[in-house]
């Protein structure tokens, strides 16, 4: 397979980035319609697709699975994630080797959430406490990685101060991170207050907002809550006043995630990526949004 073009090479073009992040289904059938999605989402026409790699690292077969359809059958640039999650640094050494050998160039890095089940992030034995050890492995292992990390505009939940988050962020770009994604967020002056402190604190790269439209309250007052993110007054009213009534919540949704996008724009962010959960619908909604 032919080599994909480094993000950071996408990123230096005058153009913002449109980028949608897929899930690995948990069966084949799963794995069917994500390809029915991947298909819908070509008429968009992403810059680039990304895959997780599943909470606890559980579906790290899937991920290679899914980032292989949509590189090699639907020829998509794929960002596959790596976590630290359950592996020493030899077996991560080794997956690092395949991803090169399939011609990816591209890799989400993160330290990856703690097993179902624990209270905390523990290393594997062998493996990486950190984000950034990981970064670095993958630079010395093969230096034409091109290597994202995430950031937390609301600060990440285990981080014991938004100082301390920033210091962490800092060694992950000084390991050789290329760019930032952002976690989601609903206000973006969150977002700017966030990349104003990263340059403060020396972060020169690009850091690229990280967006959810909403599909169901229960679900996103979920998501919030586990990552730390907010959800503003107004957003929340409107998603009750929809009440139980699907479609009303994701007119809602988009027409939020559509408001933030315009803004983010006009205000000259590098690109957009959209946690899409495996549905084209909002996205293409957006797309067109946009277009009109």
């Amino acid at each position: 397979m032919p080599a994909d073009l480094p993000i950071s090479d996408l990123l230096a073009r005058s153009t913002p980035l449109r980028s949608v992040e897929f899930f690995p289904p948990k069966d084949d059938a799963g794995v069917e319609a994500l390809r029915q999605t991947a298909v819908a989402l070509k008429q968009m026409q992403p810059d680039f697709v990304s895959v997780t790699y599943g909470a606890g690292g559980s579906t790290r077969e899937r991920t290679a699975q899914v980032s292989a359809l949509l590189k090699a059958e639907l020829g998509y640039t794929v960002m596959p994630h790596l976590t630290c999650v359950g592996h020493s640094r030899a077996e991560l050494t080794e997956i690092a080797d395949r991803i090169y050998a399939a011609g990816f160039r591209n890799i989400m890095t993160l330290r990856g959430d703690p097993p179902k089940g624990a209270a905390a992030f523990s290393a594997a034995e062998g493996g990486f406490q950190y984000a950034d050890q990981l970064v670095t492995l993958l630079k010395e292992r093969h230096p034409d990685f091109c290597l994202g990390v995430g950031g937390y505009p609301e600060k990440h939940p285990e981080a014991p101060s938004a100082e301390a988050d920033l210091i962490n962020l800092r060694r992950k770009v000084d390991a050789g991170a290329a760019f930032i994604t952002t976690q989601l967020f609903f206000d973006n002056a969150v977002y700017y207050r966030f990349v104003d402190r990263c340059r403060a604190g020396g972060i020169t790269v690009p850091i690229v907002p990280g967006l959810m439209p909403v599909l169901s309250l229960k679900q996103i007052q979920r998501f919030t809550a586990m990552c730390g993110a907010s959800l503003p007054e107004k957003l929340l009213r409107r998603l009750q006043a929809a009440g139980e009534h699907s479609d009303v919540l994701e007119a809602v949704g988009i027409d939020w995630a559509l408001g933030q996008i315009r803004d983010l724009l006009e205000h000259g962010v590098p690109g957009y990526h959209l946690y899409i959960l495996n549905r084209a619908k909002s996205a293409l909604a957006l797309a067109a949004g946009l277009a009109a």
